[in-house]
């Protein structure tokens, strides 16, 4: 279980400009629904995105803390 806080954080550490909102979708923190918006993703593909997002998630997952994480990234418009 992780805390919606400390994935913002994971996240923030890594893109520091991240726009970033959680929703935990089962209430045991560990199904998460993540939106990111930030600039380090221009011109990047979807998947590129992702794995950027995956990257500042990595302990978090590996330890399976987050088990299910959904994601919606994009650059600020």
């Amino acid at each position: 279980m992780v805390q919606p806080d400390q994935v913002k954080a994971a996240i923030h550490h890594a893109m520091p400009d991240a726009d970033v909102e959680v929703e935990d979708l089962t209430g045991g923190g560990d199904h998460l629904q993540v939106k990111v918006v930030s600039s380090a993703f221009a011109g990047l593909t979807r998947i590129k995105q992702h794995q950027l997002v995956y990257g500042a998630l990595r302990q978090e997952l590996a330890s399976e803390a987050i088990h299910a994480l959904a994601l919606q990234t994009s650059t600020p418009s």
